[in-house]
């Protein structure tokens, strides 16, 4: 019989994502609704190693469900990739009375989750990354936050690559996983979007694309690239000496990560929230939380990391067909 959950530790860790925020106040305040009480662990597992905690009531989550980033903080451990950091992790849980965790962030994340559970440690895991590159997950927290913001740095960039017939090369985060690079690519009408699943020509996919284009009277163009594709000076550079347009590239960076999060951000994360303390009252435990068919639903911690995600062809060739 599975052990009765009285205290649950939260913690946000990896990068940032707009909307974690949100789903640490879903999981304090339905875990006090149901008579568990929670303790907060600051910046992610390094905060557990060293004892960052305190504990969490309804007004530690005032105010924050409209805020970007994480009130818990967060950080990379190097320490807990190790089975000594591990162990000390679980017995810091121990220590803490803390009777299971939830871990808002994402594959690393998850992976210093199932070391815990491993040792004894109930999990949940939320995913929470705007790369949108959780393979058991249709869709993360922060995505669409972290898309609508590149959109419009875009978008305000189009007017200056206008009024100037340039080339703007933009690069977008994104290093495994061409997910914002794609849709954005879509959303602001590229010429060309270039992503890490599938490698590009420069001739092919670029060039001769801005060159067909001209002739149809473009006078002005618009690249996105996924940092892992590429970089955006090195092509901005190479387009100018191939085509003898003005080219510049700006790499919008951790401005994605920030800003008030979306609609869809606050409600798919206290979803989430919600369910992860569900899942531990009723004893389920090392489980990740996902959404599949705009469902909540979960797997086991094990399956989870031993899925893949694939990108939607049908994006690719939307991209391609209508972005002339």
């Amino acid at each position: 019989m599975a052990k009765e959950v009285k205290t649950i530790g939260v913690l946000t860790s990896g990068g940032d994502a707009p909307g974690m925020n949100a789903a640490v106040r879903a999981v304090v305040r339905t875990a006090l609704g149901h008579g568990m009480r929670v303790i907060g662990i600051q910046r992610g597992f390094n905060g557990l190693l060293n004892g960052e905690t305190y504990e969490m009531n309804l007004r530690s989550v005032s105010e924050i469900i409209h805020r970007g980033g994480t009130i818990l903080y967060t950080a990379r451990c190097l320490e807990f990739k190790t089975e000594e950091g591990q162990r000390k992790g679980a017995d810091m849980c121990q220590k803490l009375g803390i009777d299971a965790l939830v871990v808002i962030g994402g594959d690393g994340s998850f992976r210093g989750a199932k070391a815990l559970a491993n040792l004894g440690i109930p999990c949940i895991g939320i995913p929470g990354t705007i790369d949108n590159d959780i393979a058991c997950s249709e869709y993360t927290i922060g995505y669409d936050t972290a898309m609508n913001t590149a959109v419009e740095m875009v978008d305000k960039l189009r007017d200056t690559t206008q009024s100037h017939d340039r080339c703007s090369v933009v690069e977008v985060m994104g290093r495994n996983a061409g997910y914002i690079a794609l849709n954005v690519g879509i959303a602001t009408g590229a010429i060309a979007t270039l992503i890490p699943e599938r490698p590009y020509d420069l001739e092919r996919d670029i060039l001769e694309r801005m060159q067909f284009t001209q002739k149809t009277g473009k006078k002005h163009f618009i690249v996105i690239v996924a940092e892992g594709a590429g970089h955006a000076q090195d092509l901005a550079n190479e387009i100018q000496a191939r085509t003898g347009i003005d080219s510049r590239a700006t790499v919008l960076g951790h401005v994605q990560r920030g800003g008030s999060p979306t609609l869809r951000d606050r409600v798919t994360a206290s979803r989430m929230g919600y369910q992860a303390v569900i899942l531990l009252e009723k004893g389920i435990f090392n489980r990740v939380v996902a959404e599949s068919a705009d469902k909540i639903v979960d797997y086991d911690i094990n399956v989870a990391l031993s899925m893949h995600k694939s990108i939607d062809t049908t994006l690719l060739d939307v991209a391609e067909t209508i972005s002339i």
